[in-house]
C-alpha cells in the first residue's frame, strides 16, 4: 500500500552504517560540537520507487495499491548530515540497493528456519 501517488521520497539508512555512526558519535566526536548531528542517507528515492525495487528483489507479483495521502506527511525526507561529515568523518557506505538485498536475504534465511 502506497499512501499519495508515491512521488514523495524517503531516504534509508542500513543498519551497518547507523550503528558505526552512533558509535562514531559516542566514541570519537572531536569535541568541537556539542549540538544535535544528523545520521542517516541523504540519497533520495520515491516511494513508487522503492515498492518496484522490492517486489522486482523478491520475486512478489503483488501490485502496488494506493491510498489517499495524509496531509501531515511531508513530501521529501532527507537528513543533511554536514555535521557528521565534519565532525565524525562519517558517512553512509551501503548503497540502498545492496542494503535491500542483505534485509530481502535475512528475511528469507528467517522464513526457511520456520
Amino acid at each position: 500500500t502506497i499512501y499519495g501517488d508515491g512521488k514523495q521520497t524517503r531516504s534509508f539508512c542500513y543498519v551497518d552504517d547507523m550503528v558505526e555512526g552512533i558509535i562514531r558519535l559516542m566514541e570519537h566526536g572531536d569535541g568541537a560540537f556539542t549540538g544535535p548531528i544528523n545520521l542517516g542517507n541523504p540519497g533520495e528515492v520515491t516511494i513508487v520507487e522503492l515498492a518496484e525495487r522490492i517486489i522486482a528483489m523478491t520475486g512478489s507479483r503483488s501490485v502496488l495499491a494506493f491510498k489517499p495521502l495524509p496531509s501531515d506527511d511531508p513530501v521529501k525526507r532527507r537528513p543533511d548530515i554536514t555535521l557528521a561529515r565534519r565532525h565524525l568523518a562519517w558517512e553512509p557506505r551501503v548503497p540502498l540497493e545492496i542494503g535491500l538485498a542483505r534485509t530481502v536475504e535475512y528475511f528469507r534465511d528467517v522464513l526457511r528456519k520456520v
